[in-house]
This record gives C-alpha cells, sequence and structure tokens, in this order.
C-alpha cells in the first residue's frame, strides 16, 4: 500500500478498503497529496461521513487539532466540501469552533455560506447569520495598547504611536467595530517631545478616562526618551472638556515606570498607576499636582513583566487588571480583586482573562486589555494582539482585538463563557459604519511648510537627511493593515533631489523606490546594511508624469514604474520580513509597517495616493 492508493480510495470512500489496509500500514495518513492536502483532510472535503468518522474514532494518528499550510483544519475542508452531515459531526461529536479563523482569518463558517445546506446547518451551530457576526482584529494594523472609555453610546479609544506624529489618536465608533481617528491627544507639533528620539520610543502606552466630578476627559502616557541620562521615562497628563479635544498642553509627572492609567474613585479622589505591577499615587482634579508618594499594590499573578495596570470599581470590589509575559507569545491579561482600594489584592482563580492558549490561531500576542461596560450591562475588552505572518514575523505591527466577557456566580471575569480569544464573534451592538479617511502620520512633527494638503495634492518639501536620520521629517505614512496590499502613488519629477514611495518600519528598516537624476533606484535599509539596486535607466524629465506602485503578498513586495503607457516591474523583493516587529535586532521595535512616500532635497508634488488591500 502507498499513500497514492490510500489517497485513491479515499477519494473512492472505500471504507472496506480503507479499514484492511490503514491498520497495517498507519503512517500513510500522514502524507499528504500534490497539492499539499493532507490525507484526513481531503476525506473531511472529499469522501464520505463514514470514511471521516473511521479515521476520527480509530485513525490514532488523525489529530483534530491539526492544521495545513494556510492553518485550516478539517471543519475548513469539510465547510468546502459542502456536506453539512460531516460538519456537523465535526462539530457535535469533534467538538470543533466553527468560528476558528485560517492564517487569513477565514474561518470554516465563512467557507460554508456559499452553499444553501452547509449554509443554514453553521447558522444554526453559531446562532448568527453572518451579518451578526464580526472578526478580530477591529482596529488592523498598527494599533497597539487600546484604551476605551464609553460616554453614553459613543465609544472612544486611544492608541501608541511611539514617535510617529500627530500623537496618540482618539478613535470614535458606535458599534466598537467600526473606528474613525477623530482627534489627537498632541497635534501641535511643539509639544510632541520627538525631537532626537529613536524609532519606538515616544509616546507609550496611553489610556483614556473621565471624572464626574471633574467634568474632563483625561488621557495619560508614557514619554519613553533614549537610553541616555538620568531620566528615561516620564508620565504625561492631558484634559480636555471632549473627549475629541483638542487637549491641554501636556502636564509631566517626575516618575519612573510605563503604562500609566489615571483611575477616578467614587469619593472624587484621583489617582494615577503605572508599572512595575501596579504602583499607585494620587493626584489631584486637574491632574497637575501629585499628592502622594508611590505605594506598590499588587506585583501580579504571573509576576513576568507585570505593566499596564487598570482599576475598575464593581459592587463593592477594586479590580485590578494587569498585562504580563512580555508582549510576545506569552503575553496576557491577568486580574486580581481587593475589597479596599490599597489592598491586599487577590488573584483570580480562574487565571489570566485573556491568553492565545491555541498556537494554531492567526491570532497571538493577547493581553494589555482594558475592561469596558454597554448601555445594557454587558462587557466587554478591548485589548493589544499580533497577528504574525508564517508564525513568526508580525509586520502589521499590534493591533486592537475586541472580546465579549461576562462575570462569574463568584465575581470574576471570564472572556467568551471560557473560550477564550476569538477570530470570529458576535455583534455585541448594530452596525454604525463612520466615515472613512486615510489617518497619515510623519516620523516625529514636520518643521513648518514640510508637507502641505490641497484636496488629495501633498506638496513635500524634501529634508537634507537621508530617511536613516531621526532629523528627517519629510516622510508621510498610513499603517499597512493587512497582509496583501496594493499602494500607488503619481508625482511629478522634481527638478532635484529624490522622491517616490516607501514601505517603512522605522529609520533602520525600510524600501524606496523612487526617482532621482532621471533614473529610478530602489534601495533596502536592513538594520545597519544599506543594500542598492542598480539603477534602472528611465530618461526622465523635471516635469514629466511618474505613478510607482508597490504590491505586497505576505513577506514579499513587487515594486513598479509606469511613465506613459503600461507598467514596469523594476523588482521582486521576497523577504521583506526587516520591516516586521521581530525582523531587526536594533532598538525598541514595537510599531508595525507603514506604506507612504517620500522626498529628499528636492520638493515633490504627489497626487493619486492610493491604498487597496488585495
Amino acid at each position: 500500500m502507498t499513500a497514492e492508493a490510500l489517497r485513491a480510495l479515499i477519494l473512492q470512500s472505500d471504507l472496506p478498503g480503507i479499514q484492511a489496509a490503514l491498520p497495517l500500514e498507519p503512517t500513510l495518513i500522514d502524507a499528504v497529496d500534490a497539492d499539499g492536502v493532507p490525507l484526513p483532510m481531503l476525506a473531511a472535503r472529499e469522501s464520505s461521513l463514514e470514511v471521516l468518522r473511521y479515521l476520527v474514532e480509530y485513525g490514532l494518528r488523525v489529530n483534530l487539532n491539526a492544521v495545513d499550510s494556510r492553518g485550516r483544519d478539517l471543519l475548513h475542508y469539510a465547510a468546502e466540501g459542502r456536506d453539512p452531515e460531516k460538519c456537523r459531526y465535526l462539530m457535535t461529536r469533534g467538538g470543533m469552533d466553527p468560528l476558528r479563523g485560517d492564517l487569513a482569518l477565514v474561518s470554516p463558517y465563512d467557507l460554508a455560506m456559499d452553499n444553501p445546506a452547509t449554509r443554514a446547518c453553521f447558522v444554526h451551530a453559531v446562532g448568527a447569520e453572518p451579518e451578526e457576526l464580526y472578526h478580530n482584529p477591529v482596529r488592523r494594523g498598527f494599533f497597539p495598547d487600546p484604551s476605551i472609555l464609553r460616554v453614553g453610546e459613543d465609544y472612544y479609544m486611544v492608541n501608541s504611536t511611539f514617535t510617529f506624529f500627530p500623537c496618540i489618536p482618539v478613535s470614535h465608533s458606535r458599534d466598537l467595530i467600526h473606528w474613525e481617528v477623530v482627534g489627537h491627544a498632541i497635534e501641535r507639533p511643539e509639544w510632541s517631545a520627538l525631537e532626537g528620539l529613536e524609532g519606538g520610543r515616544g509616546w507609550w502606552a496611553p489610556d483614556i478616562s473621565y471624572a464626574p466630578d471633574t467634568g474632563l476627559f483625561y488621557i495619560c502616557a508614557t514619554l519613553r526618551l533614549n537610553d541616555v541620562g538620568a531620566v528615561r521615562r516620564r508620565q504625561m497628563v492631558v484634559t480636555s472638556r471632549s473627549p475629541e479635544g483638542p487637549y491641554s498642553e501636556p502636564v509631566f509627572f517626575e516618575e519612573d515606570g510605563i503604562d500609566p492609567s489615571l483611575f477616578h474613585d467614587d469619593d472624587g479622589r484621583h489617582y494615577m498607576l503605572l508599572n512595575r505591577g501596579a504602583r499607585i499615587f494620587e493626584i489631584d482634579g486637574s491632574a497637575t499636582r501629585r499628592l502622594s508618594e508611590t505605594t506598590l499594590l499588587y506585583y501580579g499573578s504571573q509576576k513576568r513583566a507585570p505593566e499596564g495596570p487598570h482599576l475598575l470599581k464593581r459592587d463593592g470590589w477594586y479590580y485590578l487588571f494587569l498585562a504580563e509575559g512580555g508582549t510576545g507569545t506569552g503575553h496576557r491579561e491577568t486580574v486580581a480583586r481587593s475589597r479596599t482600594l490599597m489592598g491586599v489584592y487577590q488573584p483570580s482563580p480562574y487565571g489570566p482573562v485573556i491568553r492565545q492558549w491555541d498556537e494554531r490561531s492567526p491570532i497571538q500576542r493577547c493581553g494589555h486589555a482594558k475592561p469596558v461596560t454597554l448601555p445594557d450591562g454587558r462587557w466587554a475588552f478591548v485589548y493589544l494582539c499580533g497577528r504574525p505572518l508564517e508564525g513568526r514575523w508580525t509586520m502589521m505591527g499590534r493591533e486592537t482585538a475586541l472580546d465579549a466577557f461576562t462575570w462569574t456566580a463568584d465575581g470574576w471575569p471570564l472572556l467568551n463563557e471560557g473560550r477564550g480569544v476569538s477570530t470570529q464573534a458576535r455583534k455585541l451592538l448594530p452596525d454604525a459604519p463612520v466615515p472613512g479617511h486615510t489617518d497619515w502620520l510623519t516620523p516625529r512633527a514636520p518643521r513648518p511648510g514640510t508637507l502641505r494638503w490641497e484636496g488629495d495634492t501633498l506638496t513635500l518639501r524634501g529634508d537634507p537627511f537621508p530617511l536613516t536620520d531621526t532629523r528627517c521629517r519629510s516622510v508621510v505614512l498610513q499603517r499597512q493593515r493587512e497582509p496583501r496590499f496594493a499602494f500607488e502613488a503619481a508625482l511629478t519629477v522634481p527638478g532635484s533631489g529624490e522622491a517616490g514611495l516607501t514601505c517603512y518600519y522605522d529609520e533602520h528598516s525600510f524600501l524606496t523606490a523612487g526617482v532621482r537624476d532621471g533614473a529610478l533606484h530602489v534601495t533596502e535599509q536592513i538594520g545597519l546594511e544599506t543594500v542598492t539596486h542598480a539603477p534602472v535607466p528611465a530618461a526622465l524629465k523635471p516635469g514629466d508624469r511618474l505613478t510607482l506602485r508597490v504590491e505586497a503578498d505576505g513577506l514579499r513586495r513587487t515594486l513598479l514604474a509606469r511613465a506613459g503607457d503600461g507598467w514596469r516591474t523594476l523588482c521582486a523583493l521576497e523577504n521583506m520580513t526587516y520591516l516586521s516587529d521581530e525582523g531587526v535586532r536594533l532598538g525598541k521595535r514595537f510599531t508595525g509597517a507603514m506604506v507612504g512616500v517620500y522626498a529628499l532635497e528636492g520638493t515633490a508634488v504627489f497626487d493619486g495616493l492610493r491604498y487597496e488591500e488585495t
């Protein structure tokens, strides 16, 4: 018996033949066919229910946790096979999750929707129509370290921006799924405090809150400085009468630590928390004056890298939430509680309230959460996550996910009724789409006159400093939101200098494709190494029209140019891992890949800037 012969038996649904052959050579079931499909998954898609049942119940080497190279499991293949009985068997008897996403976040439920029979089976199993579900992450691309606040039926969220400007976006939503940036904690360049900071420093882990007694909205964050001098971390607070802002000039508290949050107790007193563990000190209601020394409340349940503390008061308990385990694969959110603010705090007997235990999942690095209550009394977390390409390279950086939680009978939060982190889940609120617009960022605050928007046309005055220099300001970027996308930009060839498009992470990690002296140039910055590709002659003159385009597929980038008729491929780069968090071991890498345009020395005019997910 060969693997090909077993494959033929599976395709013929020849159960007696399989029963005769497989016990003698059980390892044959480990094979994959010529298309790379593992034989058990081929059976789930192509064979009979009786064959599938035999393999699941008697095939000792068949593993219901197994996935293929795309992250798809047996239930994905059964859904593709359009047999509702096999799907029902795997869900009810195999306990397989109909909403578990593959590496592209596609679930068996999604695959079942194009066939009436399987659609009805999955809708019944899940108890929801497609329009009632959403996919995580809800805020895609470089939106890390979320903090959320509800104001009536409106929700406001802030995220870290590190050395990018404007600093700390304030996003608004009415359904927790669709978000729009409506303001920033810091919009004035002179308040940004980013001058000279290395990539990955700057504004870390903001928190947004509201105090009824003052009528103020507060945003606090850590300003992470370079590793020189005695002071490397400062805590900042800004205030406003409106969650959108504008916010006040930053006030600083000179306390070492990161990830501050504010807690406004119901007795009218106000506190700042920050790591390590959860430390606390009292401040006044204007958030301009410190009123006490710092006290350690609790060091955490896991006690590795305890940070991101948040306090919640509910039913006479103070609940203390902490991000622990570092922001890699061991990340988690833990919770402890006390009857008094100053403790002693006792950890939840249920373990981490958020932790990605499924190594197969496309969503990893889950933690750094904040709870929010809905108007009807239900609860949810927004939390940090990452989608590593090929299980290793977090190119979109750390993103924001959403999941519901309930309270146990003994008063502890439980995510998704114990099912844990989701890739697809039921919506908590009716859809409320918001106007989409591009949130453009620059590395550090631009100098006056560097960029000017007139409608969709951008005039960008080039800096004399290269992109490797923290003084370079003539780069305009948006977040990469998906592994597959295309971005293009048209420009009028400048009379001097260089201009073009860039795939950018920080000053140590970027790709540029631009025009200089009439030729097309491609450069890669990989850590401290500069890779200069051979120039591509193009005979371009100042004033000519040039369109540049990058097409991304996972770790691959294809660069194209058009000057006149037809696209010309400049190069195809297969391994762009240096645009991921893990790709270069240099400095702080907590952000995510971005894409945009740049100019050096001359002045460039861009239009037709277009990002599309493919």
